[in-house]
């Protein structure tokens, strides 16, 4: 179930871009980032001075309305839903689970099994993005 939306710290995700938002001058906040290569989060690794004029967060489940997402929705200035042909979405994942060491049988099944069913979640909340953006 890895990258099921319950595998995510959504409160701690909150806490984060809160203090992004409440951020005074002299402050640095630090993010974590995620290593593909280590399929691990790495903690404060992204540093966020005060002077950022511009912070860009993304995520699947941003529009979610469920947990603590709705906080962190309310943290946004701006939300852009990336919409893909569903074959562009299915070839770019098989790429990447490939990459990192699935077969393709593997990706395969990873792909149209617990990514599927998130990629149905994220899409039924699309409609309370500021923007849509489809890509061919």
């Amino acid at each position: 179930v890895k990258g099921a939306i319950e595998t995510f710290d959504d409160l701690g995700y909150a806490h984060l871009l809160q203090r992004i938002v409440d951020q005074q001058a002299g402050e640095t906040i630090y993010a974590p980032t995620f290593d593909r290569s280590l399929e691990e989060p790495i903690a404060g690794s992204i540093k966020i001075s005060f002077e950022v004029p511009l912070v860009i967060t993304e995520g699947n489940y941003l529009l979610v309305e469920d947990g603590a997402w709705p906080r962190v929705f309310g943290c946004l200035t701006e939300t852009w839903f990336l919409d893909p042909r569903r074959s562009v979405r299915l070839d770019r994942l098989l790429a990447r689970h490939e990459k990192f060491g699935r077969s393709p049988e593997a990706a395969r099944e990873w792909a149209l099994g617990s990514d599927e069913r998130n990629a149905q979640l994220i899409r039924s909340v699309a409609h309370r993005a500021d923007r849509m953006i489809r890509l061919l």
